[in-house]
């Protein structure tokens, strides 16, 4: 019984549905710019539902779809060592596919909104697509970094946004650092790696750009309702938030670094575990941003959970 728990949970990448849930909170949190901490409305726990449904389902179906080529190169993962059965798998993942599903017009109900069974339906398409067709080709990085850029909208519309342009260019940039892990990770059990470890670096890089540009955007708008305000305090606030970015990007980008000079699949495998954590961290410090010290330190408070479970199973 434990054998078959402990394989549902590594089915599932337990440890990463942490950074699901920091997306959706994030998002609901920057458009809703509460800066107190309450409990969370319903619009926004029925978002959550769906967020890690969502996660769950896709990680399940890829899986499912990958057991041939894991019974070669991964032959210890829950279905190619017959811990779990394949059926069993895929039943499981259509039904969390759906649960998601329900969960997003659930969402749209409590918000009053449609955005949200829609973002809701594009989201299962996006799984499904990826998982099914794109993942080994060339469109499978863009169709990773979008399921990632539609889960935060998924919390922006629970809180009924994107409601400033600025706003877009933190779903686009989190999905275009998603999509830059995604090509990095390509083929991360073999020894020998290509230049698509420096793509997927650069476009990292160009993700964690955009993300950052957000608060900046809202400082020249003047927007007081944002954690940063405006004037000289503003002004100071924006560049140690900039600091503070810059800083973290550059840790994500070095453990990247380190797997382009040693590209053994354990260097590239602690290089993908670390860029995922980042997740979170970046999430946190994108709420700072918005909301200020509370929430940004619940977001934070996440690693817990993803440590707790990484120590259970792998996250990759």
């Amino acid at each position: 019984m434990a054998d078959t728990l402990l394989a549902w949970l590594r089915l599932v990448r337990l440890p990463n549905h942490a950074t699901a849930l920091a997306d959706v909170l994030a998002g609901y949190l920057v458009v809703s710019h509460l800066r107190t901490i309450d409990w969370p409305a319903p619009a926004l726990r029925w978002a959550m539902l769906a967020s890690v449904a969502f996660y769950a389902a896709g990680m399940v179906l890829n899986d499912v779809f990958d057991v041939e080529i894991d019974r070669v190169e991964r032959p210890e993962r829950p279905l190619p060592s017959g811990r779990i059965d394949l059926r069993g798998a895929v039943l499981v993942g259509n039904l969390l596919l759906a649960l998601g599903s329900v969960a997003a017009c659930a969402t749209a109900l409590a918000a009053r909104s449609p955005w949200p069974a829609l973002v809701g339906a594009a989201l299962t398409a996006a799984v499904w697509a990826y998982d099914r067709h794109a993942k080994a080709t060339a469109f499978g990085p863009i169709a990773m970094g979008a399921c990632r850029s539609l889960n935060w909208l998924l919390g922006m519309t629970a809180a009924g946004g994107p409601q400033a342009a600025a706003e877009w260019l933190l779903p686009v940039g989190m999905g275009v650092y998603v999509m830059g892990i995604t090509l990095y990770a390509r083929n991360e059990a073999e020894e020998n790696r290509d230049d698509t470890l420096a793509a997927g670096s650069i476009i990292m890089l160009v993700g964690l750009a955009m993300a950052g540009l957000f608060p900046w955007l809202a400082s020249r708008a003047a927007e007081e309702t944002t954690w940063l305000g405006t004037g000289a305090a503003g002004a100071a606030r924006l560049s140690g938030w900039l600091f503070l970015w810059s800083m973290l990007s550059a840790s994500v980008l070095l453990r990247s670094f380190l797997g382009m000079i040693e590209p053994t699949a354990e260097r590239v495998q602690q290089a993908v575990g670390n860029a995922i954590m980042s997740i979170i961290t970046l999430d946190a410090v994108l709420v700072l941003a918005t909301c200020g010290e509370p929430w940004a330190m619940l977001l934070f408070m996440l690693l817990v959970p993803f440590f707790l479970g990484r120590w259970i199973v792998s996250s990759t």
